[in-house]
């Protein structure tokens, strides 16, 4: 399925030229619905006003994963709440504004909805783009990198059609409960690591450099690491996106500057 929908993006979606006074915006790890109602709530209409403030001049959207701490689709259910968020994103498709999604290892069960309903594609894994005559390497950050084998072979299981075959067959209010489970007590065994910079040991500055070596882009976009990092590597630049749970950081493209940024209230 993964296949299918990057190939119509590529037709559909070309950032090639931005037009003056037009920007392109990366953001990830809303992980909306955590750790309760109440507080995702809250950033939520936070993130929607962040998403008015850059309604006028946005020529892409581009949103690089853990955009929802849980996401599955199952044949007819999707996850209760964030209505707000999708009738934000719907209107700015409406009005004509591409928008982008990739999948991030807290919402990797996204299939077919967000294409199909509002118009919006998804990308499973990274994705190379040609923005203005510059060159981005684009993916949520999870999975690369030296190191972290064990996790590596999780998300190949996760990622695999019979993980995925298992999990609709649970009540969505069982399956739901033990996704949230899972995806809490990932959160709080990382909460110290995702704080602090690890510098030699930052996995996604190695990938960086290691993949510089083969081929070479202007810029390299993740998210995952929660951590707001803009790091030059070489003639090249490392650029952490962070995260809404305590930074409230994105990235902005004018066709000449990449500038990584705080949403800051008006």
């Amino acid at each position: 399925m993964g296949s299918t929908l990057e190939k119509d993006i590529q037709v559909n979606i070309d950032f090639r030229e931005i037009p003056a006074s037009k920007k392109i915006y990366f953001a990830s790890d809303f992980h909306l619905g955590s750790p309760n109602h109440e507080e995702s709530l809250a950033r939520e209409k936070k993130i929607i006003r962040w998403l008015d403030q850059i309604e006028s001049d946005a020529a892409g959207i581009i949103l690089v994963g853990d955009i929802f701490d849980f996401w599955f689709e199952y044949n007819n259910v999707i996850p209760m709440g964030f209505i707000r968020f999708q009738g934000k994103i719907a209107s700015l498709r409406e009005r004509g504004i591409p928008i982008i999604f990739f999948t991030g290892n807290h919402d990797m069960w996204m299939f077919d909805y967000f294409p199909r309903e509002l118009g919006i594609p998804v990308y499973y894994g990274p994705v190379n783009f040609k923005m203005a005559g510059q060159s981005f390497f684009v993916a949520h950050g999870d999975g690369l990198g030296p190191g972290d084998h064990f996790y590596k072979f999780l998300k190949g299981f996760f990622a695999s059609g019979l993980c995925q075959w298992l999990f609709k067959w649970l009540h969505p209010n069982v399956g739901v409960w033990l996704a949230k489970a899972w995806s809490n007590k990932s959160r709080n065994k990382n909460a110290v690591k995702d704080a602090e910079f690890l510098g030699e040991e930052e996995y996604l500055l190695q990938f960086v450099r290691s993949h510089e070596q083969q081929q070479h882009y202007d810029a390299y976009l993740f998210g995952h690491r929660h951590l707001p990092l803009d790091i030059e590597v070489g003639e090249s630049r490392y650029v952490n996106l962070g995260e809404w749970i305590k930074h409230c950081t994105y990235a902005s493209f004018d066709g000449e500057k990449l500038l990584l940024e705080k949403f800051e209230e008006q």
